[in-house]
């Protein structure tokens, strides 16, 4: 899979770049209708990205311009981050980062 950087917002965005200090790779995983927010290329409903050393989930939430009310179910390799978390956990090289959004069914 090849790496892609996260879109651009502004200063402080994440990105890593030659110049802004050490960086980071993650998966990113975007489940259900989330996968529209993807860039491409893509493969099925993930992508790796490299990112700057500190960001955060909600600095990718904020990237991806994922609306936070579909921002339901967040995983880190797995294990569940509690929406009061989201905005201090940093991610570390190598990680999953995986969001759901609300599901319903019947």
């Amino acid at each position: 899979m090849t790496a892609v950087q996260a879109p651009p917002s502004g200063s402080g965005s994440g990105l890593a770049d030659a110049t802004a200090g050490p960086s980071l790779r993650i998966t990113l995983k975007l489940m259900a209708t989330l996968t529209d927010y993807l860039p491409q290329p893509r493969q099925g409903h993930q992508i790796d990205l490299e990112l700057l050393a500190g960001t955060t989930i909600q600095d990718v939430v904020e990237r991806f311009h994922l609306p936070w009310q579909l921002v339901h179910l967040v995983l880190v390799d797995g294990v569940y981050i509690y929406p009061d978390k989201r905005d201090t956990r940093e991610l570390r090289d190598g990680e999953t980062l995986a969001i759901w959004p609300p599901v319903a069914g019947g």
